[in-house]
């Protein structure tokens, strides 16, 4: 049987037969491996997609608003010397390097959540369920698009999930200490949230046939989870759990969520609360996809493919092709990097794995 790609996926995910295995470009690549990937492989337009014949990857909806409605404005609040400190779309004010001098993390200075006031007022002005732009005028045509296409559809996407929204809200340091001396705020924004972004997916699928929901969370380090798993089961499950009702109650099988680190502490939860697929077990922080898939047998893995790996010897990519074939004879896997390529990734390194991956997966 021959399979679309956006069957085959949902296949995979769900523990279905399928053809093979998902053959995909996996999580992106960063702008300074684009460039010297133009450069070593002589293409100056160079698409990845179409050069190794990828299956089409996942897409998530775009055009609805989950988020901030309207945005801030982006404004210059002043100009240094080597430095510009302005205040972004997302109403964070942030100092950042001029082009000129090199690229570097960005040193932010104030969020737009500080307190029950200001969360009060953004909640009012900016983050209203109601908003009528929040859904294009068009999504009937949309729809047309979206439902015909051979992409796994997904509702949701970077930067909305539980504590990634409220951590690029408040900042990390202010949200994880209002966990213990705000608690109701936390509670509150938590639940709003959740309420804007069912809302918001009510209305999609109306026209939409979604394959999945998802939420980005990025709440592990190397160390584990940035807060206890009691404040997650108390905090974020009751949330998740209405997700997840959402998604049964409008035939949605995967509910995935995105989450860098060690998510050792985490996995459990989020599957306890309904949720099925999570990604992209990030190595250097210790992740093992052998292990885990062994621990749950019915949880849909991406990722866990040693991105470092591929910057050495062709005998170090045939060790992470051989994790590759160990999981897919396990099923619900779909392999990629644990995160994006890096510029260290040679070109020549990328092209001998993708294409051992496509013979692997026998795309």
């Amino acid at each position: 049987m021959k399979m679309t790609s956006r069957e085959r996926i949902l296949a995979t995910l769900t523990g279905r037969e399928t053809d093979r295995t998902p053959y995909i470009s996996g999580m992106g690549i960063w702008r300074e491996t684009y460039d010297r990937w133009k450069k070593e492989s002589g293409e100056p337009n160079l698409n990845i997609e179409q050069y190794f014949n990828f299956d089409e990857n996942f897409r998530h909806i775009g055009d609805i608003r989950l988020g901030l409605n309207p945005w801030f404005e982006s404004e210059i609040i002043e100009e240094k010397a080597r430095s510009v400190i302005r205040r972004d779309i997302f109403g964070i004010v942030r100092e950042e390097l001029k082009a000129e001098f090199g690229s570097t993390i960005p040193n932010f200075l104030e969020y737009p959540v500080k307190d029950w006031d200001t969360w009060k007022k953004l909640k009012e002005e900016r983050l209203n369920p109601d908003f009528p732009a929040r859904i294009p005028e068009n999504i009937e045509e949309m729809a047309k698009s979206y439902n015909e296409c051979k992409n796994s559809v997904v509702l949701g996407a970077y930067p909305y999930g539980l504590f990634g929204t409220c951590r690029d809200l408040m900042g990390v340091e202010n949200l994880l200490i209002s966990f213990i001396d705000e608690p109701e705020l936390i509670y509150d924004m938590m639940n709003h949230l959740t309420s804007l972004w069912l809302s918001v997916y009510a209305k999609v699928v109306k026209y939409i046939k979604a394959d999945s929901v998802h939420m980005w969370e990025d709440m592990s380090g190397k160390q584990g989870s940035l807060i206890s798993p009691k404040m997650v089961s108390d905090f974020m499950l009751p949330n998740y759990r209405r997700i997840s009702d959402f998604c049964v109650e409008n035939g949605i099988e995967v509910f995935s969520v995105d989450t860098d680190g060690n998510a050792e502490e985490l996995v459990p939860l989020y599957m306890s609360a309904g949720v099925n697929f999570i990604f992209p077990f990030e190595v250097a922080a210790g992740s093992d996809v052998l292990a885990f898939r062994k621990q749950y047998p019915k949880l849909a893995i991406m990722g866990g493919i040693d991105k470092r790996e591929l910057a050495k010897t062709k005998k170090e990519i045939d060790g992470q092709i051989k994790i590759i074939d160990e999981m897919q004879k396990q099923g619900r896997y779909i392999p990629c990097l644990d995160h994006h390529a890096h510029p260290e990734i040679s070109w020549e390194n990328f092209c001998y794995y993708s294409n051992c991956l496509k013979e692997v997966t026998g795309a």
